[in-house]
């Protein structure tokens, strides 16, 4: 597996935050109709139980605000993902349709409350990410929504730059329907689910929608 180091940045401001990391083989072909259902039947379960108060205080998306504001970044302006897609479910807007891999992860996501990075893993550069703290003027191209001011985000990097936060994957290392092998990092500064939970909803999801193979899974401490 991709070997995982942290800033001590990180250990200092948040020392509780851990990284389940996922390695595989992956066929990420068009969203299949089941998956679809199964992302729309959460969406419409959750959005019965919850209000848009109630997301904030999931245990998982408030620690990953909280970490947030103490590494320097407004939450309420640079999103987490996890709570970026709840709140679209409690507003009743649609989510994006993609391809099987990011929607299962968006899933995850999801039911777990962890914002979580996809990466395409031929595309990182070296054999070592790290995890960090976003510097001023740091450049980084963000899925979808151009160049991001990533100053005080918490950022996993490679040998050559970002490639991911809890807000955006980078464009340099996004997925695709060429991607054959999957690097997750499932970002842990609270959690709402046990790890080993996470671990098997994780390989249940990868294994019906992505045909994965090849399936290594490992928990990394600050």
């Amino acid at each position: 597996m991709i070997d995982i180091k942290f800033d001590p940045a990180i250990k200092e401001l948040w020392p509780d935050y851990h990284v389940i990391q996922v390695e595989c083989n992956v066929a990420n072909g068009p969203t299949p109709d089941t998956l679809w259902s199964e992302l729309e039947q959460f969406a419409d379960s959750f959005r019965q139980l919850h209000q848009m108060p109630d997301i904030n205080k999931r245990p998982a998306i408030a620690a990953t605000r909280a970490a947030y504001k103490r590494f320097g970044k407004e939450p309420n302006r640079y999103r987490p993902s996890a709570e970026a897609l709840c709140r679209r479910m409690v507003k009743g807007l649609d989510l994006y349709r993609s391809l099987s891999v990011i929607d299962l992860i968006n899933l995850l996501s999801v039911m777990t409350g962890h914002s979580i990075g996809g990466f395409d893993a031929s595309k990182v550069e070296g054999s070592c990410i790290t995890f960090g703290i976003g510097r001023e003027g740091e450049p980084y191209e963000a899925i979808g929504r151009g160049p991001l001011n990533i100053a005080g985000l918490p950022i996993w990097r490679d040998a050559a730059g970002g490639i991911g936060t809890p807000t955006s994957d980078n464009d340099r290392t996004k997925l695709s329907a060429e991607t054959g092998r999957l690097l997750m990092t499932i970002n842990v500064f609270g959690s709402e689910m046990p790890d080993d939970e996470v671990i098997a909803l994780t390989q249940r999801l990868l294994e019906t929608y992505a045909d994965a193979t090849d399936i290594c899974f490992r928990s990394v401490a600050v």
